[in-house]
């Protein structure tokens, strides 16, 4: 298909994905669920599962397979943004008044699910066909533990904040525990990547470049965001332009050597200074690639999710237990860990509750596996199922407690990113 024949199909796809994403995110947003929710269905609907099971001819009318590498490009440009402002969320969201208990809470919330997924994984191994031939099972299994043990941080934040409780002990500690929990899976993923490569130098070129990257942002970029974006009032062009180009930038190095070009943009986020000034260009950068750009990820990872694959009996069990494990893992294990840190018996449950969505996060990662080669559509399908559940559970549950399990709300005295979040502009 040629560039003038496909430019026409891109524009008329991509009205149909921004009004579907919003009426499908309005219609479960009427019963308590966010935004991101109703993206996450709304991708899953547009693809084989729904539109290519009932209208396979409309599905490739309006989705050719020369559309689905613009899409999947065009999508990038929203998950940069969108780890962009998470970057930046995690920076703002740091308490050192609490970072003995979110540690303890992440690190929990890390090990039990990454241990769980990986016998889960090894227990299917000749059972289900969830391997990909010429791909060690270690790295399978590996993948899937970290893909369970990821949580939603952005989702999580913006839970905390609209609940007003971004200044309260749980929600700090909540905040701070979410982004631990992020940083680390994201590493572990990296590590899974580079093993995967089963050659040496794509590892040491992650190592070096790692080593290159971390110089690059606090003596490079740091000080040249820290200068661009002085107090000032509105924030000029010129700015926005710098920024940009900073975090592009850096999602091509990181991309290059083999981490990908959302842990890029998650490191500019937390590099970015702190002030209105600073808050005002995270705001305009995403929130504008928020609305528009994010929408296409989301269907581009429904293009590749088949829940029509569930139909086979060893499969379907797979994802089941894959949900129950991730599940129980998750929030076992983090309320404990803060039962054990000293929290009441509320804190502790919301927390658990919090940590257990996978929501956006772990669909970037299956796609990041998916285009890596080191997972087939079978365990994509089964591991966007755990996503949307364990998302899907999030805000009822949290709804739940707050009518029969109230929580105490007490003032951290520290202020947080999300409350200069809040600020105009």
């Amino acid at each position: 298909m040629s560039a003038n024949a496909l430019a026409p199909r891109f524009f008329i796809a991509v009205v149909v994905i921004l009004l579907f994403c919003r009426l499908v995110s309005w219609t479960i947003g009427r019963v308590g669920q966010p935004p991101v929710v109703g993206e996450m269905v709304a991708g899953v609907l547009l693809g084989p599962s729904l539109l290519g099971a009932i209208a396979p001819r409309a599905e490739h009318e309006l989705f050719p397979a020369a559309l689905k590498p613009v899409l999947y490009v065009a999508g990038q440009i929203g998950l940069v943004a969108f780890m962009f402002q998470a970057g930046h969320e995690f920076r703002s969201h740091l308490d050192r008044h609490i970072a003995r208990a979110a540690v303890a809470v992440s690190t929990a919330g890390i090990l039990a699910p990454l241990t769980l997924g990986v016998l889960l994984a090894i227990g299917a191994q000749g059972r289900v066909g969830i391997f990909v031939s010429g791909v060690s099972p270690g790295v399978t299994e590996a993948f899937v533990g970290v893909a369970l043990a990821i949580t939603a941080f952005p989702m999580l934040a913006r839970i905390i904040t609209e609940r007003g409780l971004s200044g309260t002990r749980y929600g700090s500690l909540a905040l701070a525990s979410g982004a631990l929990d992020d940083v680390v899976a994201w590493c572990l993923l990296a590590g899974v990547l580079a093993v995967a490569s089963g050659k040496p130098k794509p590892i040491v070129a992650a190592l070096g470049g790692i080593v290159i990257f971390g110089v690059f942002v606090f003596h490079v970029a740091r000080p040249l965001l820290a200068r661009t974006l002085k107090q000032g009032g509105s924030v000029s062009e010129g700015q926005v332009l710098i920024v940009v180009a900073v975090l592009f930038a850096a999602a091509w190095f990181t991309d290059e050597i083999g981490l990908y070009a959302v842990f890029g943009a998650f490191c500019v986020g937390m590099a970015m200074p702190r002030g209105v000034t600073s808050e005002r260009a995270v705001g305009t950068i995403s929130h504008s690639s928020r609305i528009i750009f994010l929408p296409m990820f989301f269907v581009y990872s429904g293009l590749n999710t088949r829940f029509g694959l569930l139909g086979e009996p060893a499969l379907l069990v797979f994802s089941l237990f894959a949900v129950v494990v991730a599940v129980a893992g998750k929030f076992c294990a983090c309320w404990l860990a803060a039962r054990l840190s000293g929290q009441d018996q509320a804190t502790a449950v919301r927390l658990g509750t919090l940590m257990n969505a996978r929501g956006l996060m772990q669909l970037i990662a299956l796609n990041v596996g998916l285009q890596a080669g080191i997972i087939n559509s079978e365990l994509f399908t089964a591991l966007v199922l755990v996503a949307l559940v364990t998302t899907l559970l999030a805000s009822p549950a949290l709804s739940l407690l707050d009518r029969t399990m109230p929580i105490r709300s007490e003032r951290t005295g520290a202020e947080t990113g999300a409350e200069l979040a809040a600020a105009p502009g």
